[in-house]
């Protein structure tokens, strides 16, 4: 029998993670669960050395899995460190090949993971950053959620923002210590894994575990091209339009733009950033 310690985000999935959390006792019968609700640890790194129990299991989505990578040193991490998605988008799982209603050991997956540096602070990440509209829909995303219980549509945010609201930039790219600057830069996200926004393929050649990270600029047409392109990034092919896409892999990437927008970190909302910098 193992002893498992379950930690969960209660609000993940709108607010229905907590349920999907209990089902872990009926899939890995004849074991011991300690259930913790995450948002009550106020020292996550404490919490682990301290913890007795055999294994972690950890119960959320990628915005769950991305407070946990730095609040903890995965790298030295000693337990058994297993997933359990019960997100919305769950890009993580799918970068993975994982399965919903399947428990994934974790472990090497979540060592020597990449830092992205946003307003003087270093963080690392899962998945990937996004910058441009994918920024402005987790802002307005944040804004809906305030107000109702409702799920939020990504995509109908991403479109109405493409017609009527979001205005491209003017970018500088760095990858490697090599600058290119593009105009009316829709997007320009850094990945790690593969998949970011429910679903998203910016980069669908980046892969896990190489020592890179892909770099997608997405520039130089207007709202109506940017339209009809953009669902092609759900099945990443939108790589064939050379002319407005441009994917670039390093070890170091700079996105300048010249004016403030809403940056995302595995879904989490930044406001207000002119640059990131990226380290593989």
């Amino acid at each position: 029998m193992t002893r498992y310690t379950v930690l969960y985000n209660p609000k993940g999935n709108n607010n229905t993670a907590e349920k999907e959390t209990f089902t872990i006792s009926e899939i890995l019968k004849g074991n011991e669960f300690h259930y913790k609700d995450v948002t009550k640890i106020s020292d996550m790194e404490k919490f682990i050395a301290e913890d007795k129990n055999d294994a972690i299991i950890l119960s959320g989505g990628d915005g769950t899995l991305n407070h946990f990578i730095n609040d903890v040193d995965c790298d030295k991490l000693t337990k058994d460190l297993y997933f359990f998605a019960t997100g919305t988008g769950n890009d993580f799982l799918s970068s993975i090949k994982g399965e919903k209603g399947k428990i994934h050991k974790i472990n090497d997956v979540v060592k020597n993971l990449p830092t992205v540096t946003v307003k003087g602070k270093t963080s690392k990440f899962i998945n990937g950053i996004g910058y441009g509209i994918d920024g402005y829909c987790c802002e307005v995303g944040d804004q809906l959620r305030e107000k109702s219980d409702k799920p939020i549509n990504y995509t109908g945010i991403a479109i109405k923002g493409l017609l009527f609201h979001y205005k491209p930039t003017n970018a500088k790219v760095t990858v490697d210590g090599v600058t290119k600057e593009y105009k009316k830069v829709w997007l320009s996200p850094t990945m790690y894994g593969c998949f970011y926004g429910g679903g998203m393929i910016p980069t669908p050649d980046q892969k896990r575990g190489e020592g890179f990270v892909s770099n997608m600029t997405y520039f130089g047409v207007g709202k109506i091209k940017a339209l009809i392109v953009f669902p092609k990034i759900f099945e990443g092919k939108h790589v064939q339009y050379t002319k407005m896409i441009d994917v670039r892999k390093g070890k170091e990437v700079k996105v300048e733009f010249d004016r403030p927008v809403a940056l995302q970190i595995d879904g989490e909302t930044v406001l207000g950033v002119t640059e990131y910098t990226v380290k593989a």
